[in-house]
């Protein structure tokens, strides 16, 4: 397991979790996975390589994920407001920082923007008192109709949602390693 540390702007950011993908990519098979923010930078990452044809990773996992930069989803007022620890603000001034000023709209800094055509396996864990619920339940419905296979798992709230995500994250990825493909299709 690699943990990528990446620049703290657009375009900068992606840029460095790609070349921590090149690297784990070069020495076998990847599995990717991102939390919020970092989350949106997977499912950059997997847009990214599709578009240069690069080999995809296994799957990706994008837990509670910050998808759509344009800070516009009715749950992020909704359920921001049943959550006092969730600063909306803040995450707008922080969102308009990594932006660094590129469009909120741009499909690498909002996935939710993106074509999602042949992209890999994805699961999307999220609360449904998440603030960012919206972003997985929209990236859900746009990858399933672009043919991409989608685990989406949407718990009550974040308590019921954080004991089971290392296990399902784990599951999800096993099942898509090469032996577990093998193991299906045999």
């Amino acid at each position: 397991m690699v943990c990528a540390r990446y620049g703290g702007t657009f375009p900068d950011a992606l840029d460095d979790v790609h070349a921590a993908y090149d690297y784990c990519e070069s020495r076998g098979p990847v599995a990717v996975a991102g939390e919020r923010l970092g989350a949106g930078l997977t499912a950059a990452l997997l847009v990214r390589l599709r578009d240069l044809g690069a080999p995809p990773p296994l799957c990706g996992v994008l837990n509670s994920a910050l998808l759509d930069l344009t800070l516009d989803s009715p749950s992020l007022l909704l359920n921001a407001a049943a959550d006092p620890t969730f600063d909306v603000s803040e995450l707008r001034r922080r969102c308009a920082h990594y932006a660094a000023g590129t469009s909120p709209t741009d499909p690498l800094l909002s996935p939710l923007h993106a074509n999602l055509h042949g992209l890999p396996p994805v699961q999307l864990l999220a609360a449904g008192t998440d603030p960012l619920l919206d972003d997985s339940l929209g990236f859900a419905t746009r990858a399933a109709h672009s043919g991409v296979t989608v685990d989406l798992r949407i718990r009550p709230d974040a308590t019921s949602l954080h004991p089971e995500t290392v296990t399902a994250m784990g599951d999800f990825i096993r099942a898509w390693t090469p032996a577990a493909r093998t193991a299906h299709h045999a």
